[in-house]
């Protein structure tokens, strides 16, 4: 009977204990094999499956657990046919085998705790909430004229805020009626500026009159010099009683605004709570009254915040307001006393007194050189 060819061998080529293998044709490729198995790992704890050495298909390296202790899975590895064996084994011995029987982890999305929030959600939502607190905010005004709803109110405070408005109107009258005397003496003054130079014209070319053409024209000039220094004395009051009424009483005033608002909500949320605790208790009411709550509580607190801000503010402003209409009476009264008493050293004092620069005909027009 003909031998059997190794190309017919069975599939399956068990190792034994010693690391010999029954078949001597096979002697060298396992030879390179176990060098490539790792430490710990011995041949006899391995069987080599295969579909005929001179297949191109890839075998099956099995690897059962190690004698003496706790099993663990197979770890199985994709090993190469027998011709590819041969090159890597002329190569070092450079197969790869794995040692676990765990697959590689794979690579996959992040997964983030926190969900990335839509802006547009979100714009939503302040939109919401705004919306609800408009109306709420004018169904307390509604109410508040209709004579229905409640009204917080700080008696001692609001008496402060309505004198203020009142003294804002005062101050913006007396500033109109400065600015209207400030523009009839500019026209006067530039009018007997020209009336004196008529008058000087006149002295020169009259002889028979030159004495008394020169009279009227030293004397307007000096009125108009003497308007040119109360001119600027107005200007600086003017200047100053408008910084204290369009800045400062208006800075003030704008905080009062804020402050009412902050009033309507505070009463807005307030009536709101007031309805729900009249309401039955239940466990639908309990949560809404819980939210009611706690909105109240944050406009209660703004709305302290912004009673204290106007209280400070009209303190610091009557205290200012005292300083500086002191100074600027002082020196509109001085200046108009001067001037029309005729004392001009008074009137240049006075503008001493308060550090005002008068500013020189066409000082602030450049110089032919500074045109160029």
């Amino acid at each position: 009977m003909a031998q059997e060819s190794p190309k017919n061998s069975a599939a399956e080529i068990p190792v034994t204990s010693n690391g010999q293998l029954e078949d001597p044709h096979e002697h060298s490729f396992n030879r390179d094999l176990k060098c490539s198995l790792p430490v710990g790992l011995g041949l006899s704890e391995t069987r080599i499956t295969s579909h005929g050495f001179d297949s191109t298909k890839e075998g099956i390296v099995e690897a059962g657990p190690f004698p003496g202790s706790s099993a663990s899975p197979k770890s199985s590895v994709i090993a190469p046919s027998s011709a590819a064996a041969s090159r890597l084994a002329g190569q070092g011995c450079d197969l790869i085998i794995p040692t676990g029987g765990r697959a590689p982890q794979k690579s996959g999305p992040v997964v983030l705790a926190d969900e990335v929030k839509n802006p547009a959600m979100e714009k939503l939502e302040l939109v919401r909430k705004w919306s609800l607190n408009t109306y709420k905010c004018t169904r307390q005004i509604i109410s508040e004229k209709l004579g229905r709803g409640s009204r917080t109110v700080d008696l001692e405070l609001e008496a402060q805020i309505d004198i203020l408005r009142e003294n804002k109107k005062k101050y913006e009258n007396i500033l109109k009626l400065a600015q209207t005397l400030s523009t009839q003496l500019f026209q006067m003054v530039h009018t007997q500026r020209q009336l004196g130079d008529a008058f000087a014209d006149l002295s020169l070319k009259s002889l028979e009159l030159h004495e008394e053409f020169g009279y009227n024209a030293d004397t307007q000039k000096l009125l108009a010099k003497n308007g040119e220094t109360l001119l600027g004395a107005i200007n600086f009051f003017i200047a100053s009683v408008n910084t204290l009424v369009n800045k400062t009483i208006e800075d003030t005033l704008l905080t009062v605004k804020q402050y009412e608002s902050a009033r309507i909500e505070y009463d807005a949320y307030r009536t709101d709570l007031e309805e729900l605790n009249l309401g039955p208790r239940d466990a639908n009411t309990l949560p809404k009254i819980e939210q009611s709550q706690q909105l109240f509580q944050v406009h209660k607190e703004k709305y302290d915040k912004m009673r204290n801000d106007v209280s400070i503010k009209l303190k610091f402003l009557e205290e200012n307001k005292v300083k500086v209409l002191h100074n600027q009476l002082v020196l509109f009264h001085n200046a108009i006393a001067a001037y029309f008493a005729g004392n001009q050293k008074q009137l240049e004092q006075t503008l001493k007194q308060f550090h005002i620069k008068l500013k020189t005909p066409g000082a602030d027009a450049p110089s032919w050189l500074e045109e160029q």
